[in-house]
């Protein structure tokens, strides 16, 4: 796991200090470079199998045609080795990272498709003047890349593109996916100039030409297939999950696991134990003041009934200094709150293991979420009682984030429109971005402010033909897996140089998830059917049975009493944010929360963190790790507290 960086053109080494400081954090223990007349290429490692010099990168072939750099890690990686070795190459390092060198020289491009793992990868081939940028399947790993006067430049993180020249400026015509989604897709990122590889994909670079993309892999969910019956499919997905988990095992460094208490972490701490037997090191993050997020009680059930050493944190709301912490290392506004536990919890794991499995990708793949559930129903409601729904909904009042008639509102509320416009007003933030924009801003971005809305349908209408709840499912998974959850996790993460693996995420037991009938993975109102199955045994009852909590933030209670004064100052008139939204708006989103007649707290979070980031761009900061922050952005000088127990 690291950061990579590079540039078609021979940078000095001044700007290549500057680069290697703005991605330190990805990789504490080593930098490497490798610098010609038409290259530059950086990696900042962080050492996780094979800790030795052989193992640094950029790792060059024999001949030094070849040089890979690469973040990340490949299972399987002892297969490919065996197989390459029996074509005639010759290692000298135990490092997944040689196999994709030898792998290139063997293969080609193809090498891509031959991985197994999260990987972002960039491979300068020497000979031909030619360069091969890949990101894994899911998209776990990101890179991002700028085009200019002739040079591409690529990055793990956008601070990179930027510490090496590139200027830092806000692309308009984004703005409205963030405010719809709180995150912007690839290809497009909130800054101008600067595009992601989606995941999948693969980009090449010719000497003297334009890149050229292409997608390598994307998932296909409900393709039709044999079907085994209920039993045999259970029985297969329990063997797919515990050999992702003993895959993701191999590690030189400490390991552990991120513990919740729900289904999906429980299950990979329950196949850890088994594997390695007791003490396996777990963790965990709880709220203090609102029972309704905290799910340690859960945690410790399966922390017990597994035998781990269990550490759990506590995190109470004294002050919001992290808010500008996470702005950056996100390169922007980031709207998905659990951003915050995940960001402490990932600090605090890190000072016992560098390496953590985690639970993610299990909603997506067994139908996790009730409100794919809820799509499928409202799909068999004829649509004049859709339509009537719609209207009743106006009349019902506000309640908490996560009360049944908030959920109710929001339902009914939506339930009139199409199934892609549906499901997306049940993820978005703002229904209508639009409305948030100053008038002069939204005339000025015209059409481009209906691109959230065609970007969605357009994904939707690629899974047509298939059943209502396989269409959800691929949808989720090429939109709110990759730009949001994957994002939270590996910035998060590696602010603090902590590797996570994602078991769920295996390519084997996506492939075979993907083609499960609907029926295997719900029954009535019950979510995860077939995965709470293959495990019944493993799991402990309390947990098997509980209902669906989410990873959440206790915004709502925050913004009306610890944080209320700080959202203010930073929200309230003269704010950065009244150069692009309409005052009036934001205001009306602030009053309404105060008086509790609606919960707008994820709302208020994306709009703070998008005013802190405008403010980084008005005070024009490159911010470099660990540094202190500008006086401009700096807020409250502590962070929230996190109380750290260990409990057994």
């Amino acid at each position: 796991m690291c950061g990579i960086f590079g540039a078609t053109t021979a940078l000095p080494p001044e700007t290549l200090d500057a680069v290697t400081r703005s991605i330190a954090h990805r990789g504490p223990d080593a930098e490497g470079r490798y610098v010609d007349a038409d290259v530059s290429l950086l990696h900042r490692r962080l050492r996780i199998i094979d800790l030795s010099d052989a193992a640094a990168q950029p790792m060059g072939s024999e001949d030094g045609q070849v040089q890979v750099i690469f973040n990340g890690e490949i299972y399987g990686h002892h297969q490919l080795r065996a197989e390459l070795e029996t074509a005639g190459h010759t290692f000298r390092s135990r490092s997944d990272t040689e196999v994709i060198v030898h792998g290139y020289e063997q293969w080609g491009d193809r090498v891509v498709e031959r991985l197994d793992g999260m990987f972002a990868i960039a491979i300068w081939d020497r000979k031909k003047r030619r360069l091969l940028l890949a990101v894994d399947r899911a998209g776990k790993k990101p890179l991002f890349h700028s085009m200019e006067n002739g040079v591409l430049r690529f990055a793990s993180e956008i601070k990179a593109l930027h510490a090496s020249g590139v200027a830092q400026k806000m692309a308009l015509d984004a703005l409205p996916f963030y405010l719809s989604y709180g995150f912007v897709p690839a290809p497009r990122t909130l800054h101008q100039g600067v595009e992601q590889l989606a995941p999948g994909s693969i980009l090449t670079l010719e000497h003297g030409r334009q890149p050229v993309v292409r997608t390598y892999w994307q998932p296909h969910f409900g393709e039709a297939r044999p079907t085994a019956s209920y039993e045999d499919a259970s029985l297969r997905v329990r063997s797919l999950v515990e050999a992702a988990v003993e895959r993701r095992l191999e590690s030189d460094v400490p390991l552990g696991a991120f513990l919740s208490g729900g289904i999906d972490s429980s299950i990979i701490v329950g196949v850890m134990a088994r594997a390695l037997g007791p003490g396996v090191r777990t963790f965990s993050i709880g709220f203090a003041g609102d029972s309704r997020y905290d799910e340690t009680h859960y945690a410790r059930i399966a922390a017990n009934a597994f035998s781990t050493k269990h550490t759990e944190f506590t995190l109470e709301p004294s002050s919001f200094e992290l808010v500008e912490k996470l702005v950056w290392q996100h390169d922007g506004p980031f709207g998905d709150s659990s951003a915050i536990p995940t960001y402490v919890v990932s600090r605090l794991t890190r000072q016992h293991v560098t390496v953590a499995l985690t639970g993610d990708g299990g909603d997506e793949l067994f139908c996790g979420y009730l409100r794919f559930l809820a799509g499928e129903a409202s799909e068999h409601i004829p649509a004049r009682v859709r339509q009537l729904a719609a209207l009743t909904a106006r009349f019902l009042p506000g309640g908490g984030d996560r009360s049944l008639l908030t959920r109710a509102r929001r339902f009914l509320a939506a339930s009139a429109l199409p199934l892609d416009e549906r499901m997306g007003r049940w993820s978005t933030y703002f229904e209508n971005p639009v409305g948030m924009l100053r008038p002069d801003l939204a005339a000025q971005i015209g059409e481009a402010s209906e691109l959230p809305r065609k970007w969605h349908a357009e994904i939707f209408a690629e899974c047509h033909g298939r059943t209502v709840m396989s269409r959800i499912l691929e949808a989720n998974f090429r939109t709110y897996l990759p730009f949001d959850l994957l994002v939270k996790a590996d910035r998060t993460s590696m602010a603090h140089g902590l590797e996570l693996r994602a078991p769920f995420l295996d390519i084997a037991l996506i492939e075979y998830a993907a083609g499960l009938p609907p029926s295997y993975l719900r029954r009535g109102n019950q979510t995860k059917r077939i995965l709470k199955h293959a495990f019944r045994d493993l799991l402990p009852e309390a947990i098997r049975t509980r209902g669906k909590m989410g990873f959440g933030v206790p915004l709502g209670t925050w913004f009306r009493g610890d944080l209320k004064s700080y959202l203010y100052d930073l929200l309230g008139p003269g704010a950065q944010l009244d150069g692009y939204l309409d005052r009036a708006a934001v205001d009306r989103c602030m009053a309404e929360h105060a008086s509790g007649v609606v919960d707008h707290g994820q709302r208020l979070w994306a709009l703070l963190t998008l005013e802190v980031w405008l403010r980084s761009l008005s005070a024009t900061a490159r911010l470099a790790p660990h540094a202190a922050l500008p006086e401009e952005c700096a807020a409250p000088q502590q962070m929230p507290v996190a109380k750290a127990v260990a409990l057994s």
